[in-house]
Order: structure tokens, then sequence, then C-alpha cells
């Protein structure tokens, strides 16, 4: 393994010297493959551009939000931000008229002051241009996601934006380059980092409970049958038709790195995925967009090495009957969790001797049902328990989506770093280009970019700040 570790660091260290990806790029990619391997183009920093590791703002007394895209996402959001303190949505924004409408409804029904309306196809720029909104919050179809975080950094903006942050690995190092350059924070808006059962469990992983974790997975399981037909223009569906690997991993992903310390100790190095053909996905394809060909893989798997020799197992299928499934799994040497199809955790007994009485506990099943209630309740992150029963009241899958609102904007109003930042934007939204290239190149490994350019072992350990 050291072998084939040594192996990669070098086609990468060989590829970036000799100036990957110029004109030599296979079929105008943006990589080569050396030696078996597939590497991406690094670009090179500006002169004295420095990194956002851990970077915090200074502190914003209200948050005055300006809102891109009130479709299903967007509109939920303006609803949920009318129950955070110290917020004030000053600006709406979307092609059509009537969406903007109904949001300004949404804060009168609030008792909250009428925002800015902008509608039309470049109206969203002179939203970012508005004098008085700090943070942009956009809810907008992939492929305008990278434009608009950009224009917004580039205007003083502060940008969370919906996953995936980016379609491509040339995009992920223009948020990163941009987010550095203008020391505006890029929060990509995983909102499956706050569900209670995932951060239940990383606060066990942080407190030693799981012993070392080895192994985790993560998944998008979902049909999206009853969707569909709700994204406007039929977008989603034409980007799958358009493009193979892992176009949505960022669900399942997110948990996963939080767990393994990514770019906080350890790195993911290299990747290799497979996809089925399409079957259910072309059949769809033909039936809503008249297409005869379709990119997308019904099942796509994907496999993960970080370069201290952890792994992570992602999958992809939104077309066909299955139930839904995040496929969250935490693997280590003294203990382990899954949460679908039924939440539950199994230890070592000595791990959690003490917390009851475990007595004929065995590592081989999983704790009884009162433990585990016992376990959820003791091991609760910090960071839910004053605002749980609002969280669920407020609602948003559960609750989750009220707690990254909030999450975003206590940081915000108080000059901590951000609980996600650029770089885990990047490294959770390239999965998508690097599984297509893996696919279309016979499974070849590709190497993961280190978008923090060598300073991922900078911070020891994933935390929340406090």
């Amino acid at each position: 393994m050291k072998h084939k570790l040594l192996t990669l660091a070098a086609a990468m260290t060989a590829a970036i010297l000799s100036g990957c990806c110029g004109g030599g790029c296979k079929d105008g990619k943006n990589y080569r493959i050396r030696d078996g391997v597939i590497v991406f183009n690094e670009p090179k920093p500006a002169a004295g551009q420095q990194d956002m590791l851990q970077f915090a703002a200074d502190p914003i007394d209200t948050v005055r939000v300006g809102f891109i895209g009130l479709g299903m996402r967007g509109s939920s959001a303006v609803s949920r931000f009318t129950n955070i303190d110290g917020t004030r949505t000053v600006a709406l924004c979307d092609l059509e008229e009537d969406r903007v409408k109904k949001s300004q409804k949404t804060l009168a029904n609030a008792g909250k002051p009428e925002a800015a309306e902008y509608f039309g196809e470049d109206s969203w720029k002179r939203l970012c241009e508005q004098d008085d909104v700090n943070l942009v919050y956009i809810c907008t179809p992939w492929d305008k996601h990278v434009e608009m975080a950009v224009y917004a950094m580039q205007h003083g903006k502060h940008v969370a934006v919906e996953v995936p942050a980016a379609t491509s690995v040339a995009e992920c190092w223009q948020l990163v380059d941009v987010a550095e350059q203008t020391r505006k924070h890029c929060m990509m808006l995983e909102n499956c980092v706050y569900d209670f059962y995932e951060l239940t469990t990383l606060n066990m992983v942080q407190q030693g409970l799981f012993g070392e974790v080895l192994h985790a997975e993560g998944s998008y399981i979902h049909n999206l049958a009853d969707f569909w037909d709700r994204y406007h223009d039929n977008w989603r569906l034409a980007f799958d038709q358009a493009h193979a690997g892992d176009v949505y991993a960022t669900h399942g992903l997110g948990p996963d790195c939080q767990v393994l310390d990514i770019h906080r100790g350890d790195r993911m190095d290299y990747l290799v995925s497979m996809a089925t053909v399409s079957v259910a996905g072309l059949e769809l394809a033909k039936k809503n967009m008249g297409a005869e060909t379709f990119a997308n893989g019904d099942q796509t798997s994907t496999l993960i090495h970080t370069v201290n020799g952890k792994t992570i197992l992602l999958q992809h299928n939104v077309y066909t009957p299955r139930p839904y499934d995040r496929m969250y799994q935490v693997v280590g040497t003294k203990g382990y969790a899954e949460t679908y199809p039924s939440p539950g955790f199994a230890f070592e007994p000595e791990q959690i001797n003490g917390d009851a009485d475990y007595e004929n506990l065995s590592a081989h099943n999983f704790v009884p049902g009162d433990v585990y209630k016992e376990l959820l309740k003791k091991y609760q992150s910090p960071i839910v328990k004053d605002i749980e029963e609002k969280a669920k009241s407020v609602g948003g899958h559960g609750g989750m989506d009220f707690i990254m609102d909030y999450r975003l904007v206590w940081c915000l109003r108080n000059g901590k770093p951000l609980d996600m930042d650029v770089y885990d934007a990047a490294e959770w939204s390239c999965i998508g280009d690097l599984s297509a290239a893996s696919i279309e190149n016979g499974s070849k490994p590709v190497l993961v970019p280190d978008f923090t350019r060598g300073k991922w072992n900078k911070i020891q350990g994933y935390r929340h700040s406090e």
C-alpha cells in the first residue's frame, strides 16, 4: 500500500511540475493520465494569496441576507430565517416574479420588513451589488452556483451556496481562489452534517468512543420520481443526462469527512468509481426530454482512500425504486454506527461501561433500545442543546436545515470560523467530476486535488466553533 501511495503521489507531482493540463489534456478535459493515474490541473495561486483555514471575519451585528432562487429550497430558507434572531432579509431574487411575491408574503406574515425585489435573467447581479447585503444565499440550479458565488464575493459579500457548490474541479478551484483573494466566507449549505444522529455520532467520535475511525460510508439513495417535474425547465434531469459520475455526493460525504478530519489532519488521496448502465435514467429522459442517451448510470459507486490509510464508500442512485437511504456508517476500532434502515450503535463494552447497566452488552449486536436513547441524550452535540426544540418546530428536513442556518448566522454574528469552509465546499463538490473521469477511463484511480495546497495538516481534528 505504501508503494501505491508513493506511486500516486509521484504521479501528481510529475503532472503538476509538467504544467498539466495545458493543451495536452485528454480529450479537452482538465486532466492527464500519467502511469495509469488521472491527475487534474492545479492552478497556481495569485501572489500574496493566503489560505482560509480557520478564517474568522469581523463580527456582524445583523446578518442582512439576500436570497437568490426562490423555488423549493430558497422559499423554505426565507421562511426559516424569519425565526432566527439577528437577521433581516433585505433582498429577494428569482427568475419568476410570482416567486418573489410569495416570499415577500412570507416576510409580511412573519411581521418582517419588506425586502428589495429582483426578478429576471440577470437580476441576481443587482442583488449582489446591493450595499446593505452582507450574506448572499444561493438556491439556484447547480450550473449557476459558481458564477453567482464568485460575483457576490467580489462585491464584498459572504456566500452560502446550495449543494453541490460547483460541478467541476476547475469551478472548485475558482471558489477557493476567489474566497482566499477576497477574504470572504463561502459555505456550502450541506444540511446533512446537522442531522441529529450524525451530530451525535460525531460527538461520540470526538470523545473517543469509536476508538480510531477507519472507514465511513455515505450515499444519496433517493428515488426522485415524485420530484423531477418540479425542477424548472428540467434542469436537474438535463444535468444528469449530460454528466456521468456521482453528481450529488455531498449529503453522504459531508458527515464522513467530518468524522475523518478531512483537511484537519487527513485528506482524501485518490478514488476509483464505477457505474451501471443507464436503464431507468434513460427511460426517464426519453419520456421527459425526448433524449436518446443518458450519461449518468442508474447506480454509481465510489471508493476513496485517504492519506492516513482510511476509506470512504459513496453511492448514488436517484432513479430506481428504493427506500430513501444515506447509508451513513462509521467503522471504528472500538465502535460502529449505522443509521439506515434503522439507527443503532455497537461498542466494545468497556467503551460505554458505567453510563448505564450494560450487562451482557456485546459489540456483536446493537445496543438495546433504552441504551440507545440514553446514549443519544448523553452525547447530544453541544451545538444543538439549546435549539433542538426550536429546530424541530421550525423544521426543514426534520430540523437540520434550521440548525444549519442558525449555526451560519451564529458564527457570522460572533466572528467565528464557520462549521464548513470553502475547502469543504470544494472537496465535497469535486467528487462529481473526479468520479466521472474514473468511470470514463475504465475505473482508473483519480488523485483528489488538495485544495488547501499542502496545508491540510495545519489543523488537527474537526471541531465546531464555540
